[in-house]
């Protein structure tokens, strides 16, 4: 693999042919990989620039091709980077591809329609540039699939998708089945599970999960206010749902607008007058009246946990492990500090000399990630459900504590420097330290 070009429409990035799988497999020892990655998705890509310099041999498995216009991982919609994950990326090299097409978001501005209570944080009282970063998923899937072919030792296997997995006592083995219908039996000492909500690997080795429905969906779009975003972004609470807005450039906003189930299919059917006029009503007029929207996509809300994070050989990260309500852009950041940690985890297993599958090292990945996901899903659940309730004295609490929170500089402090991934043990990479084996 030598470097990432342009795709022939030029708006893309495309990987050059990889080598054949089969060719792959001549010549190996008894383990075909130290590690291999089940998903190529934005989590499983971080996790392979995160493990450069470890001189592990990697294998990255993915089903659909790698290049931003096929991934369906790397999609319209806008991450919201937080800082933590400014830092991780910096370490990893890979903020300088992306400073020029975020946008930093200097104030949030939290309230809920029909009250005159509101919340604000402020990145000058936070003492830094920026509370977070909004991005386009298509931008950050470009960074990392530019980076990719320079690492050492990384195989991309794709497209191929997961059949099986067993784990035996020395290794994982995995069978993908390659584009052409062809099966390979894989070997490794330690299988990531990267491949999202709906795992498979999840599924074949039996880890239960909890799902919980939201009977709702997150729909989004780009809009155009009449006034300037200033870089605030805004969480506004409604009877109908949340509604969130992230400042872009060129002046727009992200806009994620939650709508319950049985209307989606009404409000996707809306002009764009008719869908600027919904957007208004619930968020008001703080901005202006909206001139103009971009295309509209649609994805069903749930939360979901996975009840074992790791087992000997097997590592679950991402939303493999955990999915979240986008209530408050938490969900990207959370896997990225799985990644970190993951990292970390393997680095010291192997300068110290230990198995980097063995269930005791991986334990250490479970037992340090539990605090931080726990919390962070509790937060973002209870948020929702708060905020739902219609009854007046909850909405009367609810207003008050908007007061409060407002009031109270601590108590923002700690909010402000969780939802920015800077609590708790932090990984080296979000302090800026490389990792070495």
């Amino acid at each position: 693999m030598n470097s990432v070009v342009a795709d022939d429409d030029g708006d893309g990035f495309m990987l050059p042919p990889i080598k054949p799988i089969l060719e792959i497999k001549t010549g190996m020892s008894q383990l075909d990989y130290d590690l291999l990655i089940i998903g190529g998705g934005l989590v499983g890509a971080s996790l392979a620039c995160a493990l450069e310099g470890l001189k592990l041999r990697i294998g990255l498995v993915e089903a659909a091709p790698l290049t931003v216009s096929a991934h369906p991982g790397y999609d319209d919609r806008t991450l919201a980077l937080a800082q933590g994950t400014r830092r991780i990326f910096q370490t990893l090299n890979l903020w300088d591809m992306l400073a020029s097409t975020v946008t930093p978001i200097q104030r949030i501005h939290i309230s809920e329609r029909g009250g005159p209570a509101f919340a604000h944080l402020d990145s000058r009282e936070e003492g830094v540039e920026a509370l977070g970063y909004v991005a386009e998923a298509r931008q950050v899937g470009a960074a990392l699939l530019a980076k990719l072919p320079k690492l050492h030792g990384v195989e991309l296997l794709c497209p191929a998708q997961l059949d099986t997995v067993v784990i035996e006592p020395e290794a994982a083995c995995a069978t993908i089945r390659l584009s052409d219908g062809q099966t390979v039996a894989l070997r490794t000492r330690l299988l990531v599970a990267a491949d999202g909500a709906q795992s498979r690997v999840r599924e074949q080795l039996g880890v239960a999960a909890l799902r919980w429905e939201y009977g709702q969906q997150a729909v989004i779009a780009n809009v155009t206010p009449t006034l300037p975003h200033q870089n605030v972004a805004y969480e506004r609470f409604t009877t109908d749902g949340p509604i969130a807005l992230l400042p872009m450039s060129e002046q727009r906003c992200a806009v994620v607008c939650t709508v319950n189930e049985a209307e989606v299919a009404a409000v996707m059917a809306l002009d764009d007058a008719g869908f600027i006029a919904l957007l208004q009503t619930r968020f008001g007029d703080r901005l202006g009246p909206f001139q103009r929207t971009g295309r509209r996509q649609a994805y069903p809300l749930f939360l979901l946990k996975a009840r074992e994070h790791a087992r000997q050989r097997v590592a679950i990260i991402g939303n493999a492990a955990h999915t979240l309500h986008p209530i408050a852009g938490q969900g990207f950041n959370l896997g990225l500090r799985d990644v970190a940690a993951l990292a970390e985890v393997v680095a010291e297993a192997l300068r110290s000399g230990e198995d980097i599958g063995a269930l005791t090292t991986l334990n250490r990945y479970a037992n340090w990630r539990r605090w931080d996901q726990r919390q962070t899903m509790a937060f973002t659940d209870a948020l929702n459900r708060l905020f739902a309730n219609p009854l007046w004295p909850v909405r009367a609490a609810r207003h008050l504590g908007l007061l409060a929170f407002d009031a109270l500089p601590p108590l923002k402090h700690a909010f402000a420097r969780q939802t920015m991934g800077l609590h708790g043990r932090l990984p080296k990479l979000a302090r800026g330290l490389a990792l070495t084996a």
